[in-house]
């Protein structure tokens, strides 16, 4: 009889604990970068950059910088500094043939479309999923890119799936369509994101009109 009350004892401790599902949610939003508070996974963001009326479609630079004074002193009016996975970066919204002074080119990330007559604002976000993280399903005021510098992201929209593999892979999506983001793979994804959106409109907004069919897979 004492053994019975045992196992029945333990299955219910068992029943009792939370399960781990394939997929962990991110839970909400991006977050700005000073809330972090020590936060491991998740996407922080960094700047939000206005860049004004676009008349054609221009591309997103990323160059690495030896230090941090370094990188604020090629910085353009376009452009922002940040330290991220061990690395110092300038991100520079700026025509095809554009460079900096003193960096390392390591991405030249486009043509990222734009609307003439539209003000826009770049985003730019630090994202690190763990394998199986995944976003809610939202859609942007704007094209979305991201530049991988490791693991693995599959962004499921209603015309199939894009991924983005590193080390410095990256996808461009377009403003509009219904999407859901998962890390795949065996590898902590981390990336660097841009979003050009509409100065007048949330750059993420939540979106309820779509399902993902589940073909993001590990």
């Amino acid at each position: 009889m004492l053994k019975l009350h045992v196992g029945i004892s333990v299955l219910l401790i068992a029943l009792s604990l939370p399960v781990r599902s394939e997929a962990q949610d991110l839970g909400g939003p991006c977050i700005p970068a000073s809330e972090r508070a020590g936060r491991a996974f998740g996407c922080f963001i960094v700047a939000s950059l206005p860049v004004g009326q676009l008349e054609r479609a221009v591309f997103w630079h990323v160059e690495t910088f030896a230090s941090r004074a370094a990188a604020e002193k090629a910085k353009s009016a376009h452009g922002v500094v940040l330290e991220a996975f061990d690395k110092v970066w300038l991100l520079t919204i700026a025509d095809a043939g554009w460079r900096s002074q003193g960096g390392t080119h390591v991405a030249n990330i486009g043509p990222v479309p734009v609307k003439s007559g539209r003000a826009y604002t770049a985003q730019f976000m630090e994202a690190v999923f763990s394998p199986g993280m995944k976003t809610r399903v939202h859609r942007h005021s704007g094209a979305e890119a991201w530049y991988t510098v490791s693991g693995e992201t599959c962004l499921e929209t209603p015309e199939g799936i894009m991924v983005g593999r590193g080390d410095g892979d990256h996808v461009i999506v377009p403003e509009g369509p219904p999407m859901e983001l998962t890390a795949t793979g065996s590898e902590v994804r981390k990336a660097l994101v841009l979003i050009l959106h509409d100065s007048t409109q949330p750059a993420t907004i939540p979106a309820s009109d779509w399902t993902p069919k589940g073909l993001c897979k590990g």
